[in-house]
């Protein structure tokens, strides 16, 4: 398969890539040919690996990013609580449909085809008679008949193989583990160590979950003058009445589907999806659709047509970006992933429908500076202009013309290295790294040089700049201008 080269022009495409690192990615030449393929967030998975192998596996992504001349984001997904059994004396059973069975919290052995004992020791006061348990992703479920201390006895329902260290969702939510784990603590200092441009928090069940998050990362972040940018994983129960305090208080979320849909059905979850990429997009946050997008690429060279649909669906809802997660992480084919994600979302965007005028419709904009974005967005699209460029040195403005579904590409230029990463992720911006003037005048003239430099304008061509005096200033923006290329 042929790899793209650095001069090479990617088919342009608004939505992003989130691909994780794992084994089969890990290889610094092929992380590159990823990065080049198309991939704009590299997550790394916290559940596994030491510190040691976190700090040097974003190493390698920030180099594997400058070799392929384009800057990526890296997201740390915190590992969360624990919610699982224990370990088996010869690593699985086989449990049979009717069968009873013992999660026992006080077990030190190892378990067997009678019984295991859990990591995750609070289970016995969060059941009762009743209550269904969906472990190792829903392929079991077990109903509990009693609970004794610190052993629930269970019928199992729907019997298969159960291994060490499988997942227990209770169906309906009501777990009480706290989404932030002492390990997560650590794992947060170990992420702001090399600066992780979004930081993932697994199983956030309100506000206050998101509050503590930001606040350990700031102070672990401190030293390094850096901010990272919080992501809330959606996937409790818990979490959906609760989702507008949890998204105020995010950056954004992650409409993670694995848990999410063993805890309220298969069946809700679609409409659940439509719903959060909606409501992120209307409180200008980001959104992330995750699991099992591309799944059948684990093992096979192309999607299924359900697959394709899938990611189709997502983008034409308007999501900021797709994940893969074991396809990148462990699949047999992660460069050709990414190529066919890459295809899919370049194709469902030219089928997206654009509907600027109703999203301006009743609309007042307080802010000058967001009233200036929204303004450079409705001139561009009905000028047709080659593009829009937002001078921005926190990434505000980019973020709010990202929020509206145009198909005039979106450039952000912005002398920060750290803004330039956190744009990777928003939808249909292309963050540029460019220092410019303090004096506006000399600054646009340089921001079209280098527009012109890139490629991006002509002679002839039409495009919507913004920016801000005094430069550099966050929150500044101020200022729009049409200018046509001489």
């Amino acid at each position: 398969m042929a790899i793209t080269t650095p001069t090479q022009v990617l088919p342009r495409r608004a939505t992003k890539i989130v691909a994780t690192l794992g084994p089969a990615s890990s290889d610094p030449a092929l992380l590159e040919q990823m990065i080049r393929a198309g991939v704009n967030v590299v997550r790394l998975n916290f559940s596994h690996g030491t510190a040691e192998d976190h700090i040097g596996r974003a190493q390698m992504v920030r180099e594997a990013a400058h070799r392929a001349g384009r800057e990526v984001a890296i997201m740390a997904d915190l590992q969360g609580p624990k919610i699982r059994v224990g370990k088996f004396v010869d690593g699985k059973v086989m449990l049979e449909t009717g069968q009873k069975f013992l999660l026992d919290a006080s077990r030190t052995t190892l378990g067997d085809q009678g019984g295991v004992g859990l990591d995750y020791k609070e289970l016995p006061r969060d059941v009762k008679p009743g209550d269904v348990l969906l472990l190792n992703d829903g392929l079991i479920v077990m109903t509990v008949d009693s609970v004794k201390g610190e052993v629930v006895n269970t019928t199992v329902t729907m019997g298969g193989v159960l291994s060490n260290n499988k997942g227990i969702n209770k169906q309906g939510g009501g777990l009480t583990a706290s989404a932030l784990t002492a390990k997560d603590m650590e794992d947060i200092r170990t992420a702001m160590a090399f600066q992780a441009d979004y930081v993932a928090v697994s199983f956030p069940k309100n506000a206050t979950d998101m509050e503590m998050a930001r606040q350990l990362c700031n102070v672990a972040a401190a030293e390094y003058r850096h901010k990272p940018h919080l992501i809330a994983k959606i996937e409790r129960a818990e979490a959906i009445p609760k989702l507008l305090e949890i998204l105020l208080a995010s950056d954004g979320i992650m409409v993670a589907r694995g848990d999410l849909a063993i805890e309220v059905g298969n069946a809700i979850v679609p409409a659940l999806q439509k719903r959060m990429i909606k409501l992120a997009r209307e409180h200008d946050k980001t959104v992330i659709t995750a699991t099992q997008m591309m799944e059948s690429m684990i093992a096979n060279p192309v999607p299924t047509r359900a697959e394709v649909s899938d990611v189709a669906n997502a983008v034409l809802d308007g999501t900021d970006a797709v994940m893969l997660s074991a396809e990148t992480a462990a699949g047999k084919y992660p460069l050709e992933t990414v190529i066919e994600m890459a295809k899919i979302c370049h194709a469902a965007e030219g089928a997206s429908d654009v509907g600027l005028d109703a999203d301006f419709t009743g609309k007042t904009f307080k802010r000058i500076d967001q009233s200036i974005a929204m303004g450079a967005l409705f001139t561009a699209y009905h000028l047709g202009a080659k593009a829009i460029v937002a001078m921005t040195d926190s990434g505000s403005t980019a973020l709010w013309m990202s929020r509206h579904l145009v198909n005039v590409p979106i450039y952000a230029l912005t002398a920060n290295v750290s803004t330039q990463r956190k744009m990777a992720l928003y939808r249909n911006v292309r963050p540029i790294l460019m220092d410019a003037s303090n004096d506006r005048d000399t600054a646009l003239v340089q921001a079209e040089n280098h527009l012109k430099k890139r490629g991006i304008v002509q002679k002839g061509d039409v495009y919507a700049i913004t920016c801000g005096e005094p430069m550099g200033a966050p929150g500044g923006t101020n200022m729009l201008k049409i200018c046509r290329v001489s």
